[in-house]
Formats: C-alpha cells, sequence, structure tokens
C-alpha cells in the first residue's frame, strides 16, 4: 500500500530500493511557494545505516511489514545460530553475518528480539541489559573500590568487558550489552 507524505511518522518501517527502513524522525515543511514535503531521518534494519531522505507530495512510498518476534537462543553450528521462537517453537536460523558484533553476548537459553520481513531475518536485538556469570578475571585486592580502576573479565559468553577491580571470578554482573559495559553487581540471592 503507497503512503502519502503526511502519514510518515516516526517507527513506521518503509520498503526503499528492496531494503527496509525505519523512520526515526519526521518533519513536515509546506514552503510558502511550491509544494509541502516531508523530510526523514530513517534507519536502515540490516546494517544500522542512518540516511536523510526528503520525500516529494507525489512519491509514491512502500509500507514494509516488519514482523517482530520474541526468540531464545539455542546453540551456534558451522556459523549459524539457531534460535527457537517463543510462541510457536519454530526453529529460526540466522548466519554470522546478520548477528554482527551481539554475538558476543549471546547465552544459552537468552530471550531477545527478532525483526523480519517476508521471512527474512533483518535484525536481532538484544535486551539492553543480561546479567552474565564472570568465568575468569584476576582476583580482586582487598582496599580496592568502584572508583579505582578496572580490569579485563570474561562473560560467560565469551565477551571480555572492563569491570571494576572488587569483581572476583564467579561473580554475577549486569551488562550494558548496547555499549559493552559493565552496570552494576548483579543482586546475590
Amino acid at each position: 500500500m503507497a503512503l502519502s507524505i503526511n502519514e510518515l511518522k516516526s517507527g513506521l518501517t518503509l520498503l526503499i530500493d528492496n531494503q527496509v527502513f525505519v523512520i526515526l524522525e519526521t518533519q513536515h515543511i509546506k514552503p510558502g511557494k511550491g509544494a509541502a514535503f516531508t523530510r526523514a531521518k530513517i534507519r536502515n534494519f540490516k546494517n544500522n545505516n542512518v540516511l536523510e531522505r526528503t520525500f516529494r507530495g507525489d512519491e509514491k512510498i512502500e509500507e514494509a511489514y516488519v514482523e517482530e518476534r520474541k526468540l531464545q537462543y539455542q546453540y551456534l553450528s558451522s556459523g549459524m545460530y539457531y534460535f527457537m521462537d517463543i510462541e510457536n517453537f519454530e526453529e529460526v536460523v540466522v548466519s554470522e553475518d546478520d548477528i554482527g558484533a551481539q554475538k558476543k553476548f549471546l547465552k544459552d537459553n537468552l530471550e531477545l528480539t527478532g525483526y523480519f520481513y517476508k521471512q527474512e531475518t533483518l535484525s536481532i536485538n538484544l535486551p539492553n541489559f543480561v546479567e552474565y556469570k564472570i568465568t575468569h578475571s584476576d582476583p580482586g585486592v582487598k582496599g580496592d573500590t568502584a572508583k579505582s580502576g578496572t580490569k579485563p573479565a570474561e562473560l560467560e559468553s565469551g565477551a571480555i568487558i572492563q569491570v571494576p577491580l572488587f569483581i572476583n571470578e564467579g561473580d554475577t554482573i549486569k551488562v550494558d550489552t548496547r555499549v559493552s559495559q559493565y552496570v552494576e553487581r548483579a543482586n546475590v540471592k
């Protein structure tokens, strides 16, 4: 279905040159002379490139129907990542290229969100904050505080991030997966 420039708004997904984009922000402009147009900032679903694009009133703008599905990470085999759709238990296979840099934060049974267009995987989004167990780290020294520095630590997923000196092997921490940073020590029961 073709959209008019008046229907463009943030969050809407569009099909432009056989690629799926999501609108980040729009600005409707009606100059004193000439026809109205819309300037939009759009992000490519596949590679996350952000573009600015101007849509004229007579353009045919195609909406893309993107399906959002809850997935659970299962395992990695031969460079392919296997997920299970939580709703219908179907297996979803995603290539290493489509996962990108997020692969270092995948751990067994992690629930995440997948975006699909016509059965093609557009992107896989991890939760913003995930708890991981530290599998390897240099031991902490008595008297170390959160402000005195950081050290590298390996997470159960295999990722290596900087943590405060007081964090020890075996501790569970919360990590911001968007920026690959330590947030806090997880609640220990």
